[in-house]
């Protein structure tokens, strides 16, 4: 089962990153854009993971949130990977004054680790990616629209996390939620009757 863990966005941050995709389309590049539905930050990716090992790991990744209280990170800025001259991805910015974020992503990647994933090697640069490019038509008009930045900005709160399973389609990635993970201070919400 392909699966990762990340934090789900707010409705504010969907509709902040809704705007920044629109201005963006604008300049008509040669970009996959991201369903904003399906954009979320990151904490592991852990690949095609054994069901039986699943329910070991989510016990793992609750123990590890109990001691971590809800918060907020701000969302602003845009860029692209891996630099401005050769962009591959285009992103939205991440910002974690607090380091409350990071601590995070580390109690869940020692929390996997032990659990038999390897830890990750590279640093966590937390950001939401927007699009992917494609090709060269039209780049420049998106490069001056990334250069010139947006004021838009937006908190977004954090009080969970989720599992995920990731099942690949013509259509793109389908995400479903296995299981809901919360911060130690934030209160349960019940789940909606289906």
């Amino acid at each position: 089962m392909r699966t990762f863990i990340a934090i789900p966005l707010s409705d504010q941050s969907r509709a902040l990153l809704e705007t920044m995709q629109f201005q963006l389309r604008s300049a008509k590049p040669d970009v996959t854009w991201t369903a904003v539905s399906s954009i979320h930050i990151t904490l592991k990716f852990l690949g095609e993971v054994n069901p039986a090992v699943l329910p070991g790991l989510i016990e793992a990744l609750e123990a590890a949130s109990t001691s971590e209280a809800p918060f907020a990170v701000k969302l602003q800025g845009l860029g692209t990977f891996p630099n401005i001259h050769n962009p591959r991805v285009v992103w939205c910015g991440v910002r974690d004054l607090s380091g409350n974020l990071e601590r995070l992503q580390q109690k869940v990647d020692a929390a996997c680790t032990r659990h038999g994933f390897p830890p990750e090697e590279r640093p966590f640069h937390p950001h939401l990616t927007l699009g992917r490019v494609r090709g060269k038509r039209n780049l420049q008009p998106l490069l001056d629209c990334i250069k010139i930045g947006m004021d838009l900005e937006c908190d977004s709160p954090i009080d969970h996390y989720n599992v995920y399973k990731s099942t690949l389609t013509a259509g793109g990635a389908i995400h479903g939620i296995l299981k809901r993970i919360d911060l130690g201070g934030s209160q349960p919400r019940p789940v909606a009757p289906e």
